[in-house]
C-alpha cells in the first residue's frame, strides 16, 4: 500500500532550505508521538493554534519524509527515506543531530523520558539519546519496522512486517513478550486501559494485554489494516482498506457503527470532543459523530488523503497529496485560516501541533514549521 503511494506521489528532488522568518515563542506543550498521547487521539489540549498557516523555515533532508514529527522540548524529531533520524531546532530548523540507520525512516519517533523510540526499514527498533542521538539499544525483529511505536508504562510497542506485534523494556530493550498476527503488521498500536490495540495486514483488529500480551479479543475488516487505532470514552475508531470506518466496544470487540468512506482508509483518526476525524483515499475528510458515526461535515480536497489529521484548540489541521495543508473548523469544516498551498505532495507524514506550530514533513524530502 505504501508504494502505491508513492507511485502515486512520485519522487521528486531534495529542494532548496528557505530561511528561518525569524524565532518563535514556543510554549512548554509537546508532541511527543505519531498519536500524540498512547491512546492514539491526535488531540493537544494544551497547544495554541497558529492564527494563519505561513511557513516559518523549511529544512531539506535528504530523502522522502513519510515519518510524521515528534516535538519535544523545542526539538522536532523526524525520520526520512534516505534512512536517518534527524532531530531539528523547533526554532529555526538547524540541525541538532542525525543518527543513520541501515533503511528507510518511515516509522515516526516517539520521545519520552529523554529517549527517542523509531523503527528503521532495517528490521531495527532503535532507542536514541534525545540530547545528541546516541544509540542507547536496538532490537533486532525478523522484518522492517514501518509503523511507529508507542511508549506507556516503561514499555515500548511495535509492529513488525515479520507479522509480530512486540513489548520490549523501554529501558533496556528486553523483551516482554511478542504476539504473532497472521500477516504484516505496518500500523502503530494504541495502548489504553491496560490493553494494546493494533491492526495487521490479515484484515483482523487485535486487542492484547498490555502486560503480558495475550490475546483479549480480535475483530475482522475487510481489508489490510493500515490506521493505526484511536481509543476514546470505551470505544476503537480505526480504518481499513476495504473503503470502511470502524466504532468497535473497547472492551468486548463489538462492532458499535461502521461508515463507508469512497476509498481506502489509511490515515488514523483523531478523536475531540465527541466527534471523530479521518481522510479517506476519496480526496475527503471527514467529522463522523463518535456516538453512532453520522456524518457531521466533509470537506473535498485535491488530493488523496492518507496523511492522518490533528486537532489543537478548536482546528482540524490536514494534509493531502495535492500539496495543501488546511485549518479547519472542528465543529463546520470551515477553513480558520487560508489553506497552505507549498507546492509538495504529503503522503504519510502528518501534522503535530506544538506551541503554536504545525510541523510536517513531504515527498520533496523537505521538513516545515507553518505558524
Amino acid at each position: 500500500m505504501r508504494s502505491l503511494l508513492k507511485r502515486v506521489a512520485g519522487r521528486r528532488g531534495g529542494g532548496v532550505l528557505v530561511a528561518a522568518l525569524g524565532a518563535m515563542t514556543l510554549s512548554a506543550c509537546n508532541w511527543q508521538s505519531f498519536g500524540f498521547d498512547a491512546a492514539q487521539t491526535r488531540l493537544n489540549l494544551e497547544s495554541d493554534r497558529p492564527s494563519a498557516l505561513t511557513a516559518r523555515w523549511t529544512v531539506p533532508l535528504g530523502g522522502q519524509v513519510e515519518s510524521s514529527p515528534a516535538v519535544v522540548d523545542g526539538v522536532v524529531y523526524v525520520g526520512n527515506d534516505d534512512g536517518t533520524v534527524d532531530a531539528l531546532n523547533a526554532a529555526t530548523g538547524a540541525l541538532v543531530w542525525s543518527f543513520a540507520t541501515g533503511g528507510a525512516v518511515e516509522s515516526s519517533p516517539a520521545v519520552v523520558d529523554g529517549v527517542v523510540y523509531v523503527g528503521s526499514e532495517d528490521g531495527n527498533l532503535y532507542a536514541l539519546r534525545a540530547a545528541s542521538g546516541a544509540r542507547v539499544w536496538s532490537f533486532k525483529t525478523g522484518g522492517r519496522v514501518v509503523g511507529s511505536p508507542t511508549v506507556a508504562g516503561g514499555i515500548v510497542y511495535f509492529g513488525s512486517v515479520d507479522a509480530k506485534v512486540y513489548a520490549l523494556d523501554a529501558a533496556t530493550g528486553a523483551t516482554v513478550w511478542t504476539f504473532t498476527t497472521g500477516n504484516a503488521v505496518i500500523a502503530t498500536p494504541a495502548v489504553a486501559g491496560g490493553v494494546v490495540y493494533i491492526g495487521s495486514g490479515d484484515h483482523k483488529v487485535y486487542a492484547l494485554s498490555a502486560a503480558a500480551g495475550g490475546l483479549v479479543w480480535t475483530a475482522p475488516t475487510g481489508a489490510p489494516i493500515q490506521a493505526a487505532p484511536a481509543v476514546a470514552n470505551g470505544t476503537v475508531f480505526i480504518g481499513s482498506g476495504d473503503n470502511k470506518f470502524y466504532a468497535l466496544d473497547a472492551a468486548t470487540g463489538a462492532r458499535v457503527w461502521t461508515f463507508t468512506t469512497g476509498g481506502i482508509v489509511v490515515a488514523s483518526a483523531a478523536v475531540a470532543n465527541g466527534t471523530v476525524y479521518v481522510g479517506s483515499f476519496d480526496q475527503r475528510v471527514y467529522a463522523l459523530r463518535a456516538a453512532d458515526g453520522a456524518l457531521v461535515w466533509t470537506v473535498t480536497t485535491g488530493g488523496l488523503v492518507s496523511s492522518s489529521p490533528s486537532v489543537a484548540n478548536g482546528v482540524v489541521y490536514a494534509a493531502s497529496l495535492d500539496g495543501i495543508v488546511r485549518a479547519l473548523s472542528a465543529t463546520t469544516g470551515a477553513n480558520v485560516s487560508p489553506p497552505f498551498a507549498g507546492g509538495f505532495a504529503i503522503s504519510l507524514s502528518s501534522p503535530a501541533v506544538a506551541g503554536g506550530v504545525v510541523y510536517i514533513g513531504t515527498l520533496d524530502g523537505k521538513v516545515f514549521a507553518l505558524a
